[in-house]
C-alpha cells in the first residue's frame, strides 16, 4: 500500500528533520521541503490519472469542459496554496505563510469568477419576469 509507504517516510524524516534541527537547521528545513515535493512528485501520476476520468465522464455527460478545467485548475491553486504555506510555516515564516494562502484564496475567486457568472445567469432565466 503506497499510503504506508508514504507515511514511513515521513516518520523517517521527521525523526531525521528532529536529529538535525539541533545542529544544522538549514539541512532539517531542506530535508523536510524535497520530501515534500518528492512526495508531490509521487502523486502527479494519480492525480493526473483522476484528471483523465473526470475528462471522459464530462466528456460522456455533454459539460462544457470549460467549467470542468476551471475546476480542476481551482483544486490546483488550493492544493499547490497550501503546500508552498505549509514548506514555509516549516521553516517558521508564519506571516508569508499566510499570504501564499491569501494569494490562493484571491486566485481561486479569480478563476471562479467565470463559473459564478454562468450559475447567476442561469437563476435569473429561471426566475419569472
Amino acid at each position: 500500500m503506497e499510503i504506508i509507504q508514504i507515511v514511513g517516510l515521513g516518520f523517517v524524516v521527521a525523526i531525521l528533520t528532529l536529529v538535525l534541527k539541533e545542529q544544522k537547521p538549514l539541512f532539517a528545513f531542506l530535508l523536510a521541503a524535497i520530501t515534500g515535493i518528492y512526495i508531490f512528485l509521487f502523486l502527479l501520476g494519480k492525480i493526473s490519472a483522476i484528471i483523465r476520468v473526470l475528462e471522459q465522464l464530462a466528456g460522456q455527460t455533454n459539460i462544457d469542459l470549460m467549467f470542468l478545467k476551471t475546476i480542476l485548475k481551482i483544486i490546483g491553486i488550493a492544493y499547490i496554496a497550501e503546500f508552498g504555506a505549509q514548506i514555509v510555516r516549516d521553516s517558521g515564516l508564519e506571516s508569508v505563510a499566510s499570504k501564499i494562502e491569501l494569494a490562493g484564496k484571491v486566485l481561486i475567486m479569480v478563476m471562479a469568477i467565470p463559473i459564478i457568472s454562468v450559475i447567476i445567469e442561469t437563476v435569473v432565466k429561471l426566475l419569472p419576469a
